[in-house]
């Protein structure tokens, strides 16, 4: 017997065990995953629009040219909480 299909024998053992409520949050999760599996086989990782090309070659263009400046993780990390605790940038 395959895994998978251990895996499945299992679940519905444990499904004859929960009420109503129980089920349907299961049900909650497992259309979340099967949500989520979908969505990325529809926008495959790694592959990026023209628009979102052209702005990364904007702003890369930015920083080789002076105009805009890196930060590093930390400094970035301040500024987000910044952001959060005060409401302003």
């Amino acid at each position: 017997m395959g895994i998978a299909r251990a895996i499945d024998k299992e679940i519905n053992q444990y499904l004859g065990h929960l009420n109503t409520k129980q089920k349907q949050a299961v049900l909650t999760v497992v259309k979340t995953f099967a949500e989520e599996e979908n969505n990325e086989m529809m926008e495959p990782p790694g592959e990026y629009t023209l628009a979102f090309k052209a702005e990364l070659d904007k702003r890369y263009a930015s920083y080789k040219s002076g105009k805009a400046k890196m930060v590093t993780p930390a400094q970035m990390k301040k500024r987000v909480q910044k952001i959060l605790k005060t409401g302003k940038k």
